[in-house]
This record gives C-alpha cells, sequence and structure tokens, in this order.
C-alpha cells in the first residue's frame, strides 16, 4: 500500500480554518492534519476540550464534507516544552499532562481518526543519569497501550529542544518503550547538519511522516535550498511497508525562519515531487 498524502491545517494559520480546509481539500491530498495546539492553532485544547465530543463531531463533519478525511491529531498541550511534559519530575505535572491527553485521545476518537502525535518531553537538569529518559520511556508505554486500547496509533515526534534531538537518542527511545512509533519529520535533524543515512533507519519505526523541505542551519525551507533526498525516503518507505499517511507540513511561525518560505506555493512544490515519485 502506497502512503497517501495529507497537509497540516496549521499550514495556513492566516486563514479560517473553514477556507484552511478549503484550500487542503483543493490542493488534492486526501487527508488533513489537526494541530491541536496550546494557544496558537484553529483548533486548541482549552477550547476543544470545553465539548469534546461537541468539537469533534464538527470537525468531523467539517472534514468529511470536504472529501477529506483526519490523518493525524497533534496535540501539543502548551505553549513551551516543559509545561505538561509526560516526563515532567513532579507527579502532578505528570498527572495533570495525562490528563490532558486522555481528553485529547477522546477526541481524536470521535473525529474518526485513527493516529494522534504527540511531544516526547525534554532533559531536565535536575535529574540524574537516566531519569528523564527513563520517565519519559515509562509515561509514553502507558499512552501508546491506553491510545492502543482505544484503536489509536499514538507516536512522538523528535524535535529540536526535546529529549531526542538526535536519530540515536530517537531510536533509543523507541528502543525503550514498547510499541513506540514516531512521527518523523527529518528537518530537525536537517537543521543540524545530520546526514539523510543516519536519519534513514527511522523510517522503520515511524508511524506517520512530516514533509517540508530543509537544510543544514533551516528547519524549512524552499525546495531550491532543500537538500532532504524525498526520492530515496519515498524508495526506503516502499521498502519497509510503510502505509502511513505522509504529511505535508510546513509551518508559518516566528521560530528557526519559518515564517520565510511561500507556504501555499511550497506546499504544491512538495507535493508534486512526491506524487511524481509515489
Amino acid at each position: 500500500m502506497k502512503p497517501r498524502l495529507a497537509c497540516a491545517d496549521f499550514t495556513f494559520p492566516l486563514l479560517s480554518h473553514d477556507h484552511a480546509l478549503d484550500l487542503i481539500a483543493r490542493i488534492g491530498v486526501e487527508g488533513v492534519d489537526i494541530g491541536l495546539f496550546a494557544g496558537r492553532s484553529h483548533l486548541r485544547p482549552e477550547n476543544a476540550f470545553r465539548d469534546v465530543a461537541g468539537a469533534a463531531r464538527e470537525l468531523r463533519e467539517k472534514v468529511r464534507s470536504r472529501g477529506l478525511e483526519v490523518a493525524d491529531i497533534f496535540l501539543i498541550p502548551a505553549e513551551d516544552f516543559r509545561t505538561l511534559a509526560a516526563n515532567h519530575p513532579e507527579p502532578t505535572e505528570r498527572a495533570r499532562s495525562r490528563d490532558v491527553f486522555r481528553r485529547a485521545l477522546d477526541f481524536t476518537v470521535e473525529c474518526d481518526a485513527k493516529h494522534m502525535s504527540g511531544l516526547p518531553g525534554v532533559t531536565w537538569e535536575t535529574d540524574a543519569g537516566d531519569d528523564s529518559f527513563k520517565r519519559a520511556a515509562d509515561d509514553l508505554a502507558w499512552r501508546v497501550e491506553t491510545a492502543g486500547d482505544m484503536g489509536i496509533t499514538f507516536s512522538v515526534e523528535a524535535h529540536l529542544g526535546s529529549l531526542v534531538p538526535t536519530p540515536a537518542e530517537a531510536k533509543r527511545l523507541v528502543e525503550m518503550t514498547p510499541n513506540l512509533t514516531l512521527t518523523l519529520d527529518y528537518g530537525h535533524f536537517t537543521y543540524q547538519g545530520i546526514p539523510d543515512v543516519d536519519i534513514e533507519p527511522l523510517i522503520a519505526v515511524a508511524s506517520h511522516f512530516h514533509a517540508r523541505c530543509g537544510c543544514k542551519g533551516r528547519l524549512q525551507a524552499s525546495l531550491s535550498h532543500n537538500t532532504i533526498d524525498y526520492i530515496r525516503i519515498l524508495k526506503e518507505m516502499k521498502r519497509v511497508h510503510y502505509s502511513g499517511f505522509v504529511g505535508l507540513e510546513y509551518v508559518w511561525v516566528d521560530w528557526e525562519h519559518c515564517n520565510e518560505v511561500d507556504n501555499l506555493s511550497e506546499t504544491i512544490l512538495l507535493r508534486d515531487l512526491l506524487l511524481k515519485n509515489l
């Protein structure tokens, strides 16, 4: 089964959500990645969780009416990586984080989606040795199992500023955490100058994929400056029988120069490159 294409609603934050969904449908992809980001996405947990069933039902109908399906619900529960982190050292904060996760999981189920992404946690300077890793693995294992019991695949994105900023650390976390998969975004590694060959083994443990162009020193770049070999990625996906969505995931945010490319044009250019080689 070939990977199917999706596009993130948070690629177009200056549009209303309805207009963003209209545009994504016209781009000609099958799915939409929904951002559930505290304080900064069309749909926000602090609003949606007031009426989980109602908010999910409204989203489900909006997506279906446009001939799309929800490819992924991406939960970012706070406006920084430490608040509500899965591996927070304070038990009360971890309990709050789990509560937000459960609500997001209920939202995902009500949307008829089958995949949910989250963040892996961060390294805490107050921890000794591998404590940050061990606590993350324990909590993420609970999340994977809880999601699985509800028919949802849960994965985490290894990202800049996280516990796992390199492919080796991401692989280690997956190996420590039963059944954990990745939402894989090469850009977070390419930015650091890490070559594709070192990132490629992670495709085999990915259940969702974020596609956008990047190069060393730029988390997001135009296709003309891109150094990520997407043709090679698609060949590796075929070899390992990757069957998840490939989500076109340009973002527009004042962080790491991610508001300096033409999101619409670059999304279409990358879409065409991927479709030509699927």
